[in-house]
């Protein structure tokens, strides 16, 4: 028989989960993060990834990654947004940015800026064909 319940130890595991979700932008180390779940280190590991189908520092860098696209798609600048997210330096942040989105910071930052721009401008040019058939409104024109 298991020493603890699994619905125990997978309480344990969400509560350290909350705690990276509630703090990604602070330094969390592994040592916190696991002792939050009263686990040793590499047993935290271990659960997690069972649970999560990652380990708790990809987890984090993922919670990172997305809010500072977040924040990119808001405006804010690569630095600040490397910042406000818990990354220590621009170059780890950018690495890490351009390895799960194949663009770094500031040229996915550009593109978004561009298109938001180019919404402004051409805002019929943004509407899908099929929604506008749906409303009766002529085809878009043809762009060749």
């Amino acid at each position: 028989m298991e020493p603890y319940p699994k619905a125990y130890l997978y309480k344990r595991i969400v509560q350290a989960k909350l705690l990276m979700d509630e703090r990604f932008m602070e330094r969390i180390d592994g040592e916190l993060i696991s002792n939050e779940a009263a686990f040793s280190h590499s047993h935290f590991i271990r659960l997690f990834k069972q649970v999560y189908g990652v380990v708790p520092r990809v987890y984090l860098s993922n919670l990172r990654l997305d809010r500072a696209q977040q924040l990119l798609d808001e405006g804010c600048s690569v630095a600040d947004a490397c910042l406000r997210v818990g990354f220590e330096s621009v170059p780890t942040f950018s690495r890490a940015f351009k390895r799960r989105t194949g663009t770094t910071p500031a040229a996915y930052r550009k593109v978004r800026e561009e298109r938001a721009r180019n919404m402004q401008e051409e805002p019929l040019e943004h509407i899908p064909n099929c929604y506008a058939m749906w409303l009766g409104w002529p085809q878009k024109r043809d762009p060749g």
